[in-house]
């Protein structure tokens, strides 16, 4: 229980007239006689008011809240929380409220002001924006009462538990199916290349069109129908992906908001729709984290849900990634050849070890190394330098850039191809990698 403002505020002006009837006198103003017994009794009047509004405080019943909280919230966008109070209260009073947020949770219009109205249930709200991926709970909320007479505030807690899942960005992966694939691919910036050759699945017999090349012509079918009829392929869709997602010490860098191992989950739930709706199955192992999840390659649109149980409350750890290991444990798991994506942050201390292990699973698998590089690389290779700190910050970011360059053009030499590209833009970029290895079928 705490003072109201009225109640400090009348103390204070009773503080004011009492400073004022001690120093006047010493001025040599006379006052009139009756004015100290006067402030006594105002003074006990209001103690005797105070005492009583506080007992009457006590005995006012606590209002019951109901929340209304999603199961599933996307990390990073914002969504919001309802709150209902129920009450039996005969007087209009109007309250504070504040909810018990966890850590790693970002929030709007809190506290909240809320009136009580007799016969009404009160509804409110407020926003949060997770910043961290997992299982959070929410135990309690505050409420701030006022007394009857309003010279104080009853602090009361509501016991009121949620639970809400904070699973990647999926909001815009739902969102996609509102709209063609191919709209929704432009308008997040990934470019499909022209098509070279055929697609490698047969697809229907239909007639000959003008662009139809004569290897297309199905002579037998021409024969019967005497017209001439083309074979038409599709895209091959019973391909397999399996994403190998690097969970230590590099993947820890943060640039914004989220960090590099957000955005790499993101880019790989992006990709893992894309490929579901094309008719693909999609995996995915992690390395290097507390616990290692590997999902097995399936099919169907249902199937990313499971991806996202599998990734939501992963986390990155200080450890640092053993590729050979991660290679290794793939070998066993993944007998079917697939397109391995390994996500990571290449350096330049990565060579002969990281080299070798790609090696031997390119020899089963198609493989894609998506290395994620540090936006601030970027900046200070672009920013004027000006004075000597400067021109240090300058040299060494250009020294690395060109021993991690080394890197990947050893990489390529060997036959691995690798995806350079800042977290950010690492989810576009890879599905226009993935559609433009399945126009040109070499998956």
């Amino acid at each position: 229980m705490t003072p109201s403002r009225l109640l400090l505020g009348l103390l204070g002006g009773l503080l004011v007239l009492a400073i004022a009837l001690g120093s006047l006198p010493l001025l040599g103003v006379r006052l009139p006689q009756t004015l100290a017994p006067l402030w006594w009794g105002l003074l006990l009047a209001l103690a005797l008011l105070a005492i009583l509004d506080a007992l009457w405080l006590g005995r006012l019943p606590t209002p019951r809240l109901t929340r209304q909280l999603p199961g599933n919230l996307p990390l990073g966008r914002w969504s919001e929380v309802r709150l209902t109070l129920h009450h039996d209260f005969r007087q209009p009073l109007r309250v504070q409220l504040f909810d018990h947020l966890p850590a790693h949770m970002d929030f709007e219009f809190l506290p909240q002001q809320a009136e009580l109205r007799p016969g009404e249930l009160t509804d409110c709200g407020y926003r949060v924006r997770p910043l961290k991926r997992g299982h959070f709970h929410i135990p309690r909320c505050e409420l701030l009462l006022p007394s009857p007479l309003r010279l104080w505030r009853g602090r009361r807690f509501i016991e009121e538990a949620g639970e809400t899942r904070v699973y990647p960005d999926f909001a815009r992966l739902y969102g996609a199916q509102l709209m063609a694939v191919d709209d929704w691919l432009s308008q997040l910036g990934v470019r499909q290349r022209q098509r070279r050759g055929l697609g490698l699945e047969f697809h229907q017999l239909r007639e000959f069109r003008d662009g139809d090349t004569l290897r297309q012509i199905d002579w037998k079918a021409t024969a019967r129908k005497r017209t001439p009829i083309a074979r038409e392929y599709q895209d091959e869709r019973d391909q397999q992906i399996v994403f190998l997602i690097d969970c230590g010490r590099r993947m820890r860098s943060q640039d914004d908001e989220l960090a590099h191992f957000d955005h790499a989950l993101n880019a790989c739930l992006l990709l893992g729709y894309v490929a579901l709706r094309q008719g693909d199955a999609v995996g995915l192992a992690t390395f290097a984290g507390d616990q290692d999840q590997y999902v097995a390659p399936a099919k169907g649109q249902a199937h990313i849900g499971t991806l996202l149980n599998a990734v939501y409350a992963l986390s990155s750890t200080r450890r640092p990634a053993d590729y050979a290991a991660a290679i290794n444990a793939l070998l066993a798991r993944q007998r079917r050849r697939a397109l391995v994506v390994l996500v990571t942050n290449l350096r330049d201390e990565d060579d002969e070890e990281l080299l070798g292990a790609v090696k031997r699973l390119s020899r089963q698998h198609r493989v894609l190394i998506a290395s994620l590089r540090e936006e601030v690389l970027d900046r200070l290779r672009h920013t004027q330098v000006q004075d000597y700190e400067q021109a240090l910050a300058y040299c060494g970011t250009v020294d690395y850039l060109n021993a991690r360059a080394e890197l990947h053009e050893r990489l390529l030499a060997n036959g691995v191809p690798v995806l350079d590209s800042r977290p950010r833009e690492l989810g576009p970029e890879l599905v226009s990698r993935y559609l433009a290895w399945k126009k040109a079928g070499v998956l």
